[in-house]
């Protein structure tokens, strides 16, 4: 589906909701529920089930709940805006500099 800008963190440590966090962007509406919508549909011909998926009505920040991942579809403005990969990688260098 030619996600854009895909990015995979571990967040292990960091939260109790998941291990892992993948945020990607999408080109335009459509294209963000596109790709959340063929996230949900190999995830399901894998043989797991999403405990849920939140925002497909607007499309601009799809957010997709796989139990231990959870995957992050967006618009750049909404992304740019909501700095979820900025949150979390700080979180993680405060981490390793209190482990120091």
């Amino acid at each position: 589906m030619k996600a854009l800008e895909i990015k995979v963190l571990d967040v292990r440590g960091l939260t109790d909701i998941a291990d892992t966090m993948v945020i990607a962007s999408g080109t335009s509406d459509r294209h963000v529920r596109s790709v959340a919508q063929r996230v949900v549909e190999k995830t399901k011909q894998a043989g797991y089930r999403p405990h849920g998926v939140e925002g497909q009505q607007d499309s601009d920040w799809v957010l997709i709940d796989l139990n231990e991942m959870i995957v992050h579809v967006m618009l750049p403005r909404v992304r740019e805006f909501y700095g979820l990969e900025k949150l979390w990688d700080m979180t993680a260098a405060k981490r390793a500099a209190a482990r120091a």
